[in-house]
């Protein structure tokens, strides 16, 4: 059931076209940075765009952080609210159940289809914004004098190695972060026919989120909020990495996705299919 679901999400253009879009944002702004070298002041614009034009290796780190806030969460809402609701639109859902499918073995293999689908859009941002730093704004002055450092964020210097394992852990939390969105998807497109609606109500609890962070009167819920940590990793290129705002972001996000899935199972084994 799992290959099957991996197997449709492959076949699907609209996949494609948002991995596509994805990347296709931050090569924009890599041709903009390399063709006018006007790159924000430090503290302005995305995270690490003042110090792309230095050091292409960091590009990725500035890519991820540019398409986190819209079209990232956009993307997963729209794959993981087809999750359910698109089968019932297409009339296939009822099929689907009739075989000896379980209901929480589809439920299940639903998400791991939307978890497939996150990781790999953030790795090919990652992958396709490294090629695209590195031969717009190549490897740094050390790297041409014969060094191997890059500058972390604390001022120290950061090997090659150091920084492919703080990309790669970057990589696997903003996966995470994105999985919550698609559980949260996932149970909305059990509660409607329609993919669209479900897309919308992902979206909702992003900008509601995103509204209660600054207010003080929403200080006791801040810390549940699912778009509270979502920066979290970028502490993770300092040296040494600052590990608690990641950790609290990985609880908090596990704790969305339990309850979000946990919702969807309670609402589809009750659920009567029609369509």
């Amino acid at each position: 059931m799992i290959t099957t679901e991996l197997v449709l999400m492959l076949r699907r253009r609209r996949v494609w076209l948002c991995w596509a879009l994805l990347c296709l944002l931050p090569t924009v702004v890599a041709v903009l940075l390399a063709t006018t070298r006007l790159a924000p002041p430090p503290g302005r614009g995305g995270a690490f765009l003042s110090a792309v034009l230095s050091d292409g290796q960091l590009f990725p780190a500035a890519a991820l952080a540019l398409v986190l806030p819209v079209f990232l969460p956009i993307t997963v809402a729209i794959v993981s609210g087809d999750a359910i609701a698109g089968e019932a639109s297409a009339g296939t859902l009822r099929y689907l159940l009739v075989r000896p499918v379980g209901r929480l073995r589809l439920l299940l293999a639903k998400l791991v289809s939307v978890a497939a689908f996150t990781l790999l859009a953030v790795v090919l941002v990652t992958v396709t914004s490294y090629v695209v730093g590195v031969l717009a704004f190549g490897f740094g002055p050390d790297a041409e004098l014969g060094g191997s450092g890059i500058t972390s964020l604390s001022g120290a210097t950061l090997t090659p190695l150091q920084l492919a394992g703080r990309t790669a852990g970057t990589v696997g939390y903003l996966a995470l972060c994105m999985l919550t969105l698609g559980a949260v998807g996932i149970f909305f497109s059990t509660l409607t026919d329609s993919p669209l609606a479900a897309a919308l109500g992902v979206l909702a609890v992003v900008v509601t989120s995103a509204a209660l962070q600054p207010l003080d009167a929403a200080e006791a819920v801040r810390t549940f909020l699912p778009t509270q940590h979502w920066l979290a990793w970028i502490d993770l290129f300092r040296d040494p990495p600052l590990l608690d705002a990641v950790r609290t972001g990985v609880e908090v996000q596990l704790g969305w996705i339990l309850v979000a899935f946990g919702a969807a199972w309670a609402n589809f084994t009750t659920k009567d299919v029609t369509s």
